[in-house]
């Protein structure tokens, strides 16, 4: 039986998130480097960054990521009516597994438009109507959290999110048990960093500094700064 394991209150499948890991590195949709740091729009320096949109250029991986979101929704919740895409990184996943399960999609952007209908989410939803959201990435949670409070407020009733990746930091931890938001994932930091190494995309001795980003995103980024 496949074992479901907690990150930081967090759950993921063992072996979904290894061969989860494994396609988002041999892609490059997630990179790592300890030397020579990417700096986020934040102005925050980060040995790891992530796009992974670039999984839809690959329609193996693309479809791995439709089925193993699909059979976690079913596995994990019933009754649902209605599947929501974080913009923009969760529209595109989020439409595909609405169309595997025969359900309505709708995405929610950051804010309100401020011209036109000034929608917030676009597409048709309903009060009383349940929801699962689908987002690529989960960092500290905000903007995913954004979307599930505008859904909220139309008078939905979200029964949780899903997402390709989580960083596992601890504020993104805090944020969701906050929100009383229920977040699985296809795979996390810790599984991705233990690929990494085993694959040789990383040496050994570069765990050490990626786990210390992990613990303290702000020190580590303060110590690597130019």
């Amino acid at each position: 039986m496949k074992k479901n394991v907690y990150l930081c209150g967090m759950k993921t499948n063992d072996n979904m998130a290894v061969q989860m890991a494994n396609f988002l590195l041999q892609v490059k949709a997630i990179k790592l480097n300890n030397e020579h740091p990417f700096t986020w729009a934040s102005g925050r320096k980060s040995p790891i960054y992530c796009d992974n949109r670039v999984t839809l250029s690959y329609p193996e991986i693309r479809t791995f990521i439709r089925q193993s979101f699909v059979e976690v929704i079913n596995k994990t919740w019933c009754g649902i009516d209605v599947i929501a895409g974080v913009a923009t990184g969760g529209i595109a996943q989020g439409a595909l597994v609405a169309q595997e399960l025969g359900l309505p999609f709708v995405y929610v952007r950051s804010e309100a438009k401020s011209h036109g209908l000034t929608n917030q989410i676009e597409g048709e939803i309903h009060e009383g109507q349940s929801v699962v959201v689908i987002e690529d990435l989960v960092s500290t949670g905000k903007s995913s959290l954004i979307a599930v409070n505008a859904l909220r407020e139309r008078g939905c009733n979200v029964k949780g999110m899903v997402a390709i990746f989580t960083y596992g930091l601890d504020v993104a931890a805090k944020n969701f048990e906050e929100a009383n938001v229920e977040l699985h994932t296809l795979t996390n930091y810790d599984t991705l960093i233990d690929v990494a190494c085993q694959e040789e995309y990383i040496r050994a001795a570069d765990q050490e500094s990626l786990a210390n980003w992990r613990k303290n995103p702000e020190a580590w980024s303060d110590a690597h700064m130019a």
